[in-house]
């Protein structure tokens, strides 16, 4: 082999050297860093610990909590008022024709119908303030099945009266 040749061999194993050095460590500072590194958090991991460690309560004190109190208030209201059935409505006909007309109209389940022998004849049977119990509540008997509020639980129980007294209203 010529010098040349050997100078070559020399250099490039040292080159080859540097690199595999240079390589491990690499290697070894990635390891360092990613140890370092906070890890990324997981978006349901940390709601259900804001969850856990909300406030129970709240406290109002003076004017400023007076007029927390009442927004808070206010807002608890209007979430409420926004998960009552029909928008809260205490039209008896808007209720009737969503809900009640179902089976009120078809006799189904031995629902009585809008006529003088069907909600007439219960309501002279029974009175106004059962049928009102009975379709808040629910009944059952031979002639029939009334779900509690019609199978709206969302119904608060003033709609369910509306809806009866305007039933009764209209009956032909």
């Amino acid at each position: 082999m010529r010098n040349y040749d050997l100078d070559f061999l020399k250099k490039f194993s040292m080159v080859i050297g540097f690199l595999m050095a240079l390589t491990v460590v690499l290697m070894v500072f990635a390891h360092h860093l990613q140890g370092t590194l906070v890890p990324e958090a997981d978006p349901a991991v940390a709601k259900r610990q804001l969850a856990r460690i909300q406030p129970v309560g709240a406290v109002y004190a003076g004017a400023t909590g007076a007029a927390a109190q009442t927004a808070a208030l206010k807002a608890a209201a209007d979430k409420a008022a926004s998960q009552v059935a029909y928008g809260g409505t205490m039209d008896g006909s808007v209720i009737f024709n969503n809900l009640c007309t179902g089976c009120h109209t078809s006799g189904a389940g031995g629902a009585p119908m809008l006529t003088a022998a069907g909600m007439g004849a219960r309501l002279a049977a029974k009175g106004k303030d059962t049928l009102h119990k009975h379709a808040i509540e629910g009944f059952q008997d031979a002639g029939g099945v009334m779900p509690a509020k019609g199978g709206n639980p969302a119904l608060t129980d003033d709609q369910v009266k509306a809806t009866v007294d305007w039933m009764l209203a209209n009956i032909k």
